[in-house]
């Protein structure tokens, strides 16, 4: 396993991370506690040391999980998670204030909630689920964050910015208060490349790069013939013609990255991991084989300059989410 620092600190962390989401069952159908369980145990095995969840993720059944195997591990694990918004946005309205959002109090009650699931006396990272910079220089949330540093419940504080908006933050980052961005980056969204990457670089703050695979078209495993089970948000992700549309796209990727691995799904997670400014990047691994396959293919380290360039093609701007 390759690890790097976490933001300004000599704190080190695994460049694979353990994306927490499918795990709480809420959105994601078949996930089954048992099987995630071995998942999460043979991550810690493999050396993965960073594992991100939320308190919406099931409300708290994934930290109640990961609560479970890092006492049944034996091992200290840098956890993450993340508070919702008040209003329950994704993204935050321009239209919702701070204090709608994130008052004081629900920063640190929600905090309070995670760890009880966590069963542990402190987060490693704490993040706002969502963001709206035009909050920037409200006192409130710098208060919470002095309070929950104080007290001991928070070591980093960070911000998972909103889908496909990497600049939404940056003001915020210029407060220092500010340890890490998560932020979607994949070989379709490249975005981050234009103006946040840069900005961590030169400030020291840490980049948690999330849906790595697009939900799941990066994996190389979605075809226009794709059913997914009733009540998963995928059959909303990739609806209408979409499947199609990825599919197309992502065998394109292949022709242009087989010279180098061995399937779509190293490709994706070799272009991430092959920028500097990452320092973690978060999958979803509810399943021990697909946990496997991608530690071996951050183990093979970067993609060279010239795959990296062909790959700029592949950027395709767009929001199945909306």
């Amino acid at each position: 396993m390759i690890y790097k620092n976490f933001a300004r600190s000599n704190e080190e962390v695994s460049l694979l991370g353990f994306g927490c989401w499918g795990i709480g069952k809420s959105m994601w159908v078949g996930a089954e506690d048992p099987e995630s369980k071995k998942a999460l145990h043979k991550a810690i095995e493999q050396g993965v040391t960073l594992f991100d969840t939320a308190y919406v993720y099931g409300m708290g059944h994934s930290e109640h999980l990961i609560g479970e195997v890092e006492k049944e591990s034996g091992k200290h694990l840098f956890i993450a998670s993340k508070i919702p918004s008040k209003k329950y946005e994704w993204p935050a309205k321009d239209s919702s204030t701070f204090s709608e959002s994130f008052p004081k109090e629900h920063i640190i009650e929600t905090t309070e909630k995670s760890l009880r699931n966590l069963k542990r006396d402190y987060l490693d990272l704490q993040q706002f689920h969502v963001w709206n910079d035009k909050w920037a220089q409200e006192d409130e949330w710098k208060e919470a964050i002095y309070q929950l540093k104080k007290d001991g419940k928070v070591r980093f504080f960070g911000i998972s910015i909103n889908d496909h908006q990497p600049w939404n933050g940056i003001e915020a980052g210029k407060t220092g208060l500010i340890d890490s961005f998560q932020v979607i980056f994949n070989l379709f969204d490249q975005s981050p490349t234009d103006q946040l990457f840069s900005f961590c670089e030169e400030n020291k703050i840490a980049v948690l790069a999330r849906v790595p695979f697009d939900e799941g078209s990066l994996t190389g495993n979605i075809s226009p013939e794709t059913i997914f089970p009733k009540g998963d948000f995928r059959n909303q992700y990739f609806g209408g013609t979409r499947k199609k549309e990825v599919h197309e796209r992502v065998l394109k990727i292949f022709a242009d990255a087989k010279d180098e691995t061995a399937n779509v799904a190293e490709a994706a997670l070799r272009y991430i991991t092959s920028f500097n400014a990452v320092t973690s990047v978060i999958p979803g691994m509810r399943k021990e084989k697909n946990l496997l396959a991608n530690c071996a293919a951050v183990g093979k380290g970067k993609l060279s300059e010239l795959t990296l360039e062909k790959l700029k093609s592949h950027r395709w701007v767009r929001n199945f989410y909306a």
